[in-house]
């Protein structure tokens, strides 16, 4: 038997707002990821540039307690290169 053209109309007309719904909440789910993304930028990025940068320095100031502030600090006690030639 076939359908009448406003029994067409109501199934349309759900399957749009079921359509419209999935966007409304596809945008809101999207706008929420953007703020997760936003908040672990602003937290945790200043927590782990502050971690690596105290492991760096504790690091030089470590490598200057040993080595002092000469070449050596820089370059280390043999340069690279004279590794090669010593062979």
């Amino acid at each position: 038997m076939p359908r009448s053209v406003s029994s067409l109309d109501s199934s349309s007309d759900s399957s749009y707002d079921s359509d419209e719904d999935y966007r409304l909440a596809q945008k809101e789910w999207d706008e929420s990821l953007e703020e997760l993304q936003q908040l672990a930028l602003v937290l945790l990025l200043p927590w782990v540039g502050k971690y690596f940068g105290r492991r760096c320095s504790y690091w030089l100031y470590d490598r200057y307690t040993r080595v002092g502030l000469g070449k050596s600090f820089f370059i280390g006690k043999k340069p690279l290169g004279w590794s090669f030639f010593s062979r």
